[in-house]
């Protein structure tokens, strides 16, 4: 989310309102020491993290969104954020911060060396700040980073604050006690504080941090959204106030300046969701075992250098698609969910078509599509056993206004029954699509913001 808010600055008018903003950047050195370095591939890879830095939150705020305690003076969120040499790309992707990394060997502000050692990703901040986290990731990835930037708490309420609020969309309800997130099923327009909370949670269920990733590309996607539809980045007055909210508590390293930031904006002009693309690292082990370390998250090496490689050769991530309508998100999978269609319409073939479009959008249908016994019906109905009123609901957002129909005893077999007022079949997804937590999968912008 980070990510979104740092490459959206650059996004909007030129030299007119950018010239002043980067003297307001607090400047580091991460490159500085760097030896054995990746080489440089086409395109330009910024490493972006979000630091647990909230020196500046007021006691009130601290209290409201869950925010006390010390500071691990660690990394919170990592991205590394790429954007093609043509301009028409952006890929982003999260590396899980508990990920299980070999810490290069470095030497340490007392001048002692220390010899390369397992640890969490995010540690490599702790020990040797942004040089040593660089370091890590180039080691990790094989991916040359060009640009370094360092966002805290602070920072990212602010821009949200700024862009009027940021609005999310939720399959169910969202609650974990040790943030404070509290949100019903539905769309929400998150404020900053709101939106800190909602990034940050990784309690809401057993996905902890991999969920707590989708969420965040989720709100990226629907942050670049909000800024490219509002207008933020072709008006100077809301684009100066977008920018110095950000780069007021940015750290970057010190060839990111001015020119960097207009030459990124020009050429990113028609930045859209739909031009982004979201992934996280995958993995092959969410809580492999690390003697002094504990549970880390182990990456799967052959899928994970696979991503990588496509970065370093400034391919997309996600394949050419011809556009199709949005599709709904839906809490459970389609393809966990067993339908019989049966044509109540008396139009021949109906439930047949039916039956294929259903399957073709993800739901396990028979595939034998039966005829009612009275035809003419005027209404869509959903028959489910009660137990199975979470798979009802997803079905139903496939059949705008089908009526549900609890029916105890029928079991995990849904029947759809369809009436004259059946026009066709809406394409859905699964909020946490199969193989996600495992797998090599990545979105564009436009298929995980709102639908």
């Amino acid at each position: 989310m980070i990510g979104a808010a740092t490459v959206l600055v650059a996004g909007g008018i030129g030299h007119a309102v950018v010239s002043g903003l980067h003297n307001g950047i607090e400047r580091i050195d991460p490159f500085g020491a760097l030896d054995h370095r990746p080489s440089a591939g086409d395109g330009t890879n910024y490493l972006v993290v979000g630091t647990d830095g909230r020196e500046k939150i007021t006691p009130a705020q601290k209290a409201k969104y869950r925010l006390g305690g010390e500071p691990c003076h660690c990394t919170d969120t990592l991205m590394l954020v790429h954007v093609s040499a043509d301009h028409d790309r952006a890929s982003v992707i999260s590396l899980p911060r508990d990920s299980y990394a070999e810490i290069p060997a470095y030497t340490d502000t007392t001048g002692a060396v220390r010899r390369t050692h397992p640890q969490k990703l995010n540690a490599a901040y702790a020990e040797g700040g942004p040089s040593l986290t660089v370091r890590t990731v180039e080691h990790m990835t094989g991916v040359h980073i060009d640009h370094y930037l360092e966002v805290d708490f602070t920072s990212f309420m602010r821009t949200v604050d700024v862009v009027g609020g940021v609005e999310v969309c939720t399959v169910r309800p969202l609650k974990d006690r040790y943030s404070g997130l509290d949100l019903p099923a539905g769309r929400h327009t998150l404020q900053g504080g709101e939106a800190l909370q909602y990034v940050r949670s990784r309690h809401i269920d057993g996905a902890a941090d991999l969920g707590r990733m989708q969420r965040q590309q989720r709100f990226l996607a629907a942050l670049i959204d909000k800024a490219t539809n509002s207008g933020v980045l072709l008006n100077p007055v809301k684009f100066s106030k977008v920018a110095s909210s950000l780069l007021g508590s940015v750290r970057a390293d010190r060839e990111f300046g001015s020119t960097q930031l207009v030459g990124l904006g020009e050429a990113m002009r028609n930045f859209s969701p739909a031009s982004s693309e979201f992934t996280s690292v995958p993995v092959s082990d969410v809580s492999y075992p690390v003697a002094g370390v504990g549970s880390t998250v182990r990456w799967n090496e052959a899928q994970a250098d696979q991503l990588f490689r496509a970065v370093r050769q400034d391919r997309p991530l996600t394949p050419h698609r011809t556009k199709r309508p949005r599709a709904t998100t839906v809490e459970i999978d389609p393809a966990q969910i067993r339908v019989q269609v049966v044509n109540g319409t008396g139009r021949a073939g109906l439930g047949e078509k039916t039956d294929r479009a259903l399957r073709a959008t993800g739901f396990a249908t028979t595939g034998t599509a039966t005829t009612a016994a009275t035809t003419g019906l005027p209404r869509t109905v959903i028959a489910h056993d009660p137990e199975w009123n979470r798979s009802a609901r997803s079905l139903a957002a496939a059949l705008p206004g089908a009526e549900l129909r609890p029916t105890p005893g029928q079991g995990g077999t849904l029947q759809v029954t369809l009436g004259t007022d059946h026009q066709d079949v809406h394409r859905v997804r699964p909020e946490r699509p199969a193989g996600a937590d495992n797998g090599l999968t990545a979105v564009r912008g436009d298929q995980v913001n709102c639908s």
